[in-house]
């Protein structure tokens, strides 16, 4: 199981993280480029290079971090976990990853809901109103799909799992296409969807 730290764990004030420590490294994937940001041995964000992560700071971080030549030995160590089980999984040869991670964004409900992702088995999808009667919030699942579309740590922390109410594709840090290939790529794709998702043009 991938272990997990929050920010407020190691530090107990705001959320908003400082500038420090921190190192990145770009690696190539079936879903075009990916920047992993680490900071204090945890992996803190996956950024894609060609659409938004949610998070203004962490995109100034993949972009601004130190190179991991430069990192400290166990932020070097993460990002090279990282890197080496994201290729493993898109060999088909990894279902779960086991990089530590860490949450250096969002408020407490969202960091719950990222919890739960880590939740959802490989090959299997939720619903936002899933999620959130799973959470004991039956009402919430708009509040609940705010905080996926938030999540940092793409891939990692699957948010290409959930979908809405009726099946359909919903929005990803990555794109749809990259979503689409995803629950393709774990067998998890459902003639609601589109197109079959080896028809899709990916980087």
């Amino acid at each position: 199981m991938t272990s997990l730290l929050t920010a407020s764990q190691r530090n107990q004030g705001s959320p908003t993280p400082a500038a420090e420590g921190w190192a990145r490294l770009a690696v190539a994937s079936p879903l075009g480029q990916l920047r992993l940001v680490a900071r204090d041995a945890r992996l803190v964000a996956v950024v894609f290079k060609e659409h938004r992560n949610p998070w203004a700071f962490m995109r100034g971080q993949a972009a601004t971090a130190t190179a991991i030549a430069t990192a400290n030995d166990a932020t070097a160590a993460v990002l090279s976990q990282a890197a080496g089980e994201l290729e493993a999984f898109f060999a088909d040869r990894l279902r779960q990853f086991s990089t530590p991670l860490g949450f250096e964004v969002g408020t407490p409900f969202y960091r719950e809901v990222w919890a739960a992702l880590l939740e959802i088995p490989f090959g299997q999808r939720r619903s936002y109103g899933e999620l959130a009667r799973l959470l004991g919030r039956p009402s919430a699942a708009r509040a609940v799909g705010t905080a996926v579309a938030r999540n940092p740590l793409s891939l990692f922390v699957p948010c290409h799992r959930v979908v809405g109410g009726e099946g359909q594709l919903t929005g990803f840090a990555g794109g749809l296409p990259a979503k689409q290939w995803l629950l393709q790529h774990e067998g998890a794709a459902s003639p609601r969807d589109a197109a079959p998702a080896h028809q899709l043009t990916l980087g």
